[in-house]
This record gives structure tokens, C-alpha cells and sequence, in this order.
């Protein structure tokens, strides 16, 4: 009879993970006939608290058990915890040192068996201190080693495979097994569709975290409040449900919450950047956070994580705590760094409403600081930004953060939407920067509000919606004309907008004076050689054209188009812009010829 000794039942309603376990038992069986010297490279299964790793190796050794002489368990959270599944072991195998009263000669008995014997399988549960592990193997272990842990680095000892969320209809598929609305031979598609679409949609809510999953299955099967019902209950009490566990339990005594606020206060207590990085990452969007967030945004961030995220290495060492626990995951093309949104949210609850609303604010001033500059080659950053800007934007909304630096986020963001025609998402920014300006002004009469009304009037104009954007311009341009110098760029920039509408109206006469005002305060001000200028020349020679006056048009686009290849290179958009132009104003002259 083969030697069994794992703690736990075969979970009946295990789902999915079919890669992990064909990828496990690749690995675990691609030397199959390996000699007795033959030493077999431990495999890892890795990830975040709740992602399913003990139910992963608990179903490889029921699925593949019977193929090895030997199956044990030892729990690895700790060098005790390994000591005391050793003696069970050498128990087990009946090894004559198992009564020793020095365990460390337990220890080594059981591992002068693993070097001496094939064709069996180790589970190592919970070694999340992976360089404890090394202390508990043999120098040559010909058979199977298996380990759990939430590190992600695992150096020479063993090859990772990292646990991801499941996707929805997996984790949907779970859910309804647990709740015992779905037999565990039954497909998705079986369930009506209304407890389908709620079982997808929570599935998604709960960020296809396996534990997460089962205890809201648990919870209905216990109640018999339904999917929806329990979906509604979850979007009043997140965090309460995250720390509601079902019972009996055995395998993963745990909810999420304390699963996870156990991880916190390890790490706290091993270092408090590493905290303090958690807790900002909480602020904003789960996904693809943008590591030259951290760098630039720094300076906003407390002492700690200012001088941390200052140092390469000081952030590499805060990095890899948080990697060790899988609190937080890299892409390693990206190199974006990823958190779960339940994470999230039981951290957030963790903290007092003062200490939220002071993580809110750090988190607006800090992505507002990293923002990056509106030039085209920044265009791919700015798109990885927005995640972030809105999840600023509810911070914004929920704590009714109304700093300066929210209307100064709104307005790069909106800037950056708007150059890249994503029209509908840059509105509400828009619109809220003006809202902060104004009551943080206390006054319609300030730049600020200037600022902000003519963003949304050019937002408008760009949609061709001139009856919306034209009060906003003129209002603009009178706050301007009041509270700055005569000769102030922020004045031409506003007669510039006001003519372009005028022009796409057909309103000539009235473009044409506000163009010539705009081209000369900035040839004044800013330089006969600067882009502004260019744009004021090829907008006045784009005017003339339009009336036929192609004589007028000619000399200017010569001079926009010789400013902009110069200081901006030939293949800049406003350069191809103003060539295009001048060529189509070419072809005329030459068809009237």
C-alpha cells in the first residue's frame, strides 16, 4: 500500500486551474525515469493570499497520487511548523529516529529517507519563508518536491508557476458549485440566465480571487440569499463580507480580510515604507500602476516613501517585501505593478476616515506630479495615467478634495484626452476642474477659472459643437482681459480659439481681427521663431485661403512651415499639418496659373 499523509479532503468543488496542473505535471514528470541520484527541480506554486495555491497542490495529489509510492504533507509557515510535520513523518515511515528527543535528529532522518527513495511526492504548504525550505531537503532528492508559498522570488530552489485570478466565467463556474446552485459535473450555460449574468458579475467584483469566491458561495448556500441577493449585499458591505468565513472550514480557516491583514502587519512590522507604498497603491487604479508614478510623484508621499522612492535601491528592497507576500505583482515587459482591488479595499477599511482622506490627497497631488508633459511622444504614458486619474477622481468626489492640484489633474488628463479624440472621457474632467477652480477661488474672475473655461470650449469646438464652446471663449477671454497684462500669451491663446470657431462658422470678418491680434502679441511676447507664432501664421494663411486669397495665405505658410521643421522637426503632426496645406494652397495657385 502506498504511504499517504495529506491533512485535507479533496475539495469537491475544485474549478479551472487546468493549466497550472498540466504545466505541474510537465514539469514534475519530464525526467519520469530519473535514476535514484537524479535530482528533480522543486516546483513552486506562487501568488497572493486567496488565490488558490494549497487547493491547486491538495488536487494534484489526488489526481496523481496513486503514480507514487509516497505522498506527504508538512505545513512550512514556519521552521516549527516544519519541525513538527517532519515528526509526523518519520512517524509515518516508522523511521527508528522518531522519538528522538532532538528533533533536528527527526529532521535529518526524514531526510536521509527522501535522498534514499524515488518515485514519491513532498508538498511543502505555506513556505512563504522560502529560505527556510533549503534547511528541510536533501542534497539529491529524487523524487517530487511541491511548494506553496505567496513569495515570488525563489532563487535556485525551486522553478515558480504564478497563481493568476480567474477569469470570469471560471470564477462564475466556481461560485455556483459552491453555492450549490450548480452540480459539480455542470456546465455554466445550465444555470438560467439571470443567476448567470449575477454569478459573472460577482465574479468580477470579487476580482476572480478563488477564497473570495467560496466564501460568498458558502454564504448563500448557508442563507439562501441568492446570487443577486448576495451581489447587492456585497456593494453595501464589501469589506464585512471579505471578513465573513463559513463553516466548518478546515483547508483555509481564514477569510480574505484576515488572510491579507496578516500579510499587512508582517510587513509593517519588517518595514514601513514598504506599508506605506501598500497603502498609496490603495488609492489608486488596480492595474498597470506606472513605477514612474512612484519616482516622480515621491515628493507627495510622507518622508518615508519620499526617501525610499528616491533611492533605486531603498525601492528595490521595499519592492521585493511586497513581492514576497504577492501583496502586489510585475509585469515584466511593462514592468507595471499590479495590486488586487479587494486588496485595496480591505486596507482602505483598515484606516480611519482621517487617514484615508490624508492617502487621497497625497495620491491626487502625486499622480497630478507624475503626469507626464502633453507632447506627442508622451502620448503612450498619458494613456497609462488615466486608470489612475480616475480613480482619483472618485477620491476626489468622495472626500471632496477641492486642492489645486485636482483641477491641474483634470485639466493634463482632459488636455491629453481631448488631443487623442477621446471626447467623452475628457469632458467630466473638464467640467470638474472648473468646478474646483470656482469654489476654490471663491470667484468667477481668476486665471484658474479662465483656464479651465477654455478647456471645455475647446473640447466642444473639437466636436463642432460652436453654440456650446463660444460663451465659454468669450468668458474665458474677458477674465483674461481683466486680471492679466494687455500683452499676457494666455489672451492670444483665447483670440486664437474664438477665430478658429468664428472660421469654422464662416464668420471671416469677425476671425480675421482676432487671428491678426493673437499673431501679434505672440510675435511680441514670445518670439517671431516660436511654434505659437508658427500656428498664429499657418491659422492666418489657413483663413486667407479659405476667402481665396491665396497671394496673402502663401508667405505665411512659408514662414509657419519653416518655424515648425526647425524647432520642431519635419515629421512633428503640426509640421505635416501646415505642409499639407501649403501644398493644397500650391496646387491652386498653380491651377489658376
Amino acid at each position: 500500500m502506498p504511504i499517504w499523509y495529506v491533512p485535507y479532503r479533496r475539495n469537491p468543488f475544485f474549478t479551472g486551474q487546468e493549466d497550472i496542473l498540466t504545466r505541474l505535471r510537465t514539469a514534475l514528470t519530464v525526467n519520469k525515469t530519473a535514476a535514484l541520484t537524479q535530482q528533480m527541480i522543486p516546483q513552486a506554486i506562487s501568488g497572493l493570499g486567496g488565490i488558490g495555491k494549497t487547493q491547486i497542490a491538495l488536487e494534484y495529489a489526488y489526481r496523481y497520487g496513486q503514480e507514487y509510492q509516497a505522498v506527504l504533507w508538512a505545513q512550512a509557515d514556519s521552521r516549527e511548523a516544519l519541525v513538527l510535520s517532519y515528526s509526523k513523518v518519520a512517524s509515518l515511515l516508522h523511521l527508528s529516529e522518531k522519538d528522538a528527543t532532538d528533533k533536528s535528529v527527526v529532521v535529518e532522518a526524514v531526510k536521509q529517507w527522501l535522498a534514499t527513495h524515488n518515485h514519491w511526492l513532498l508538498i511543502l504548504d505555506n513556505a512563504d519563508e522560502i529560505e527556510i525550505v533549503d534547511d528541510f531537503l536533501p542534497e539529491v532528492a529524487p523524487g517530487h518536491v511541491l511548494l506553496t508559498t505567496r513569495a515570488q522570488a525563489h532563487g535556485p530552489l525551486a522553478q515558480g508557476l504564478a497563481v493568476q485570478e480567474m477569469e470570469p466565467a471560471e470564477g462564475a463556474l466556481l461560485l455556483l458549485r459552491r453555492a450549490k446552485v450548480l452540480a459539480g459535473d455542470a456546465i455554466l450555460e445550465q444555470v438560467p440566465g439571470a443567476d448567470q449574468k449575477a454569478a459573472l458579475e460577482l465574479a468580477k467584483e470579487l476580482g476572480g480571487l478563488p477564497l473570495a469566491l467560496d466564501q460568498a458561495g458558502a454564504y448563500i448556500e448557508e442563507t439562501g440569499c441568492g446570487i443577486e441577493g448576495y451581489r447587492q449585499r456585497y456593494q453595501q458591505q464589501q469589506t464585512t463580507l471579505l471578513k465573513r468565513r463559513g463553516k466548518p472550514v478546515t483547508d483555509h480557516p481564514e477569510p480574505v480580510a484576515t488572510t491579507w491583514l496578516l500579510s499587512f502587519t508582517k510587513v509593517e512590522e519588517v518595514n514601513r515604507a514598504a506599508a506605506d507604498l501598500l497603502r498609496f497603491f490603495s488609492f489608486l487604479s488596480p492595474e498597470a500602476i506606472p513605477i514612474d508614478l512612484l519616482i516622480e510623484g515621491a515628493s507627495n508621499l510622507g518622508k518615508l516613501l519620499k526617501r525610499t522612492a528616491t533611492n533605486p535601491q531603498r525601492l528595490d528592497e521595499v519592492l521585493s517585501i511586497l513581492y514576497s507576500y504577492s501583496l502586489i505583482r510585475r509585469d515584466v515587459t511593462t514592468k507595471a505593478l499590479y495590486i488586487h482591488r479587494l486588496v485595496q479595499a480591505v486596507l482602505k477599511d483598515e484606516m480611519s476616515a482621517r487617514t484615508q482622506r490624508r492617502w487621497a490627497k497625497r495620491a491626487v497631488r502625486a499622480v497630478n506630479q507624475a503626469f507626464p508633459e502633453l507632447e506627442y511622444e508622451n502620448w503612450l504614458v498619458c494613456q497609462q495615467f488615466i486608470p489612475h486619474v480616475l480613480a482619483c477622481a472618485a477620491l476626489i468626489e468622495r472626500w471632496e478634495i477641492a486642492l489645486p492640484e485636482a483641477a491641474q489633474l483634470f485639466n493634463k488628463a482632459g488636455d491629453y484626452l481631448k488631443v487623442s479624440a477621446q471626447y467623452e472621457q475628457a469632458e467630466p474632467l473638464y467640467q470638474s476642474a472648473l468646478t474646483i477652480n470656482e469654489q476654490r477661488m471663491l470667484s468667477s474672475v481668476h486665471p484658474d477659472t479662465a483656464q479651465s473655461l477654455f478647456n471645455l470650449a475647446a473640447l466642444y469646438q473639437a466636436q463642432g459643437k460652436y453654440d456650446q464652446a463660444e460663451p465659454l471663449l468669450r468668458r474665458a477671454l474677458a477674465i483674461y482681459e481683466r486680471v492679466l497684462q494687455f500683452q499676457h500669451p494666455n489672451i492670444a491663446t483665447s483670440l486664437n480659439a474664438l477665430a478658429i470657431l468664428y472660421q469654422n462658422q464662416g464668420k471671416y470678418d469677425q476671425a480675421e481681427p482676432l487671428y491678426q491680434r493673437a499673431l501679434a502679441i505672440r510675435e511680441r511676447v514670445l518670439g517671431p521663431e516660436h511654434p505659437d507664432t508658427a500656428q498664429s501664421l499657418h491659422n492666418l494663411a489657413w483663413l486667407y485661403q479659405a476667402q481665396g486669397k491665396y497671394e496673402q495665405a502663401e508667405p505665411l505658410y512659408q514662414r509657419a512651415l519653416a518655424i515648425f521643421e526647425e524647432v520642431l522637426g519635419p515629421n512633428h503632426p503640426n509640421a505635416i499639418v501646415v505642409r499639407q496645406n501649403y501644398a493644397d494652397l500650391m496646387q491652386k495657385l498653380q491651377g489658376g496659373k
